[in-house]
């Protein structure tokens, strides 16, 4: 082996294993989706309605239209992140994202947009949740958007920027029910202001997270023209 041989061995990193990541995805969204579920079986089982579930009785549709949205999103969005089914020009990735990623994702955040605006307000929440639901709505729209239009430029990290920061939001409903629940469980449920806060920060811990991975995203980038020029 010569020096080159041993350079190129020593500073080519190992494989790290990506299983982890899908993983970690699926059950925060557990909750949620679990929740989902649930809400599915009470819509078409003829529940009886209470102060919890008359809006969704009343009008079924864009409730239904989150649950599935929000579900295929978030499960089928976890495998988005694993490295080998990103490569290839046709492989799971690409055929994923047009045909179940982009319009799920439309179909949750349009939905909840539209529950946030029209269903009456549930029990805890009030104008303000109402409206970080449409603004963080909207941001997942745009961001879906933009990684769209990314994509048709060919600029394969701009898309995969815009599409974590999507994901990130989408999946904000299981940080929430982790903030919330213990809370729930120890003190009582939350009054509406505190209720409120915590939801939003779940939307901006999501967010930080994400920057993150998209700013550790482009240094592995930018440091693998300078490695393959030291390996030569």
């Amino acid at each position: 082996m010569n020096d080159t041989q041993i350079t190129e061995t020593l500073r080519t990193p190992r494989p790290r294993p990506t299983w982890p990541v899908p993983a970690g995805l699926i059950l925060l969204s557990l909750i949620p989706v679990l929740a989902g579920a649930a809400r599915l079986g009470e819509l078409t089982g003829g529940a009886v309605p209470t102060v919890h579930n008359a809006r969704f009785l009343d009008s079924p549709v864009p409730v239904l239209a989150h649950i599935v949205g929000a579900t295929v999103f978030s499960l089928v969005g976890a495998f988005q992140f694993v490295p080998a089914l990103r490569r290839g020009r046709a492989g799971w990735h690409r055929v994923a994202g047009r045909i179940l990623l982009l319009p799920a994702g439309l179909f949750a955040a349009l939905s909840g947009m539209w529950m946030a605006a029209f269903y009456p307000h549930p029990p805890g929440d009030g104008l303000v949740m109402s409206l970080l639901r449409l603004f963080f709505g909207a941001a997942m729209v745009a961001s879906l958007a933009l990684g769209i239009r990314a994509i048709s430029r060919r600029d394969l990290v701009g898309h995969g920027s815009w599409m974590t920061r999507a994901y990130a939001i989408a999946v904000a409903a299981g940080t929430q029910a982790l903030l919330l629940i213990p809370g729930a469980m120890l003190f009582g449920p939350a009054d509406e202001p505190s209720r409120t806060v915590i939801m939003g920060l779940a939307w901006l811990l999501n967010l930080a997270v994400a920057e993150e991975i998209i700013r550790r995203r482009v240094r592995q980038r930018s440091r693998q023209p300078a490695l393959q020029r030291t390996v030569r």
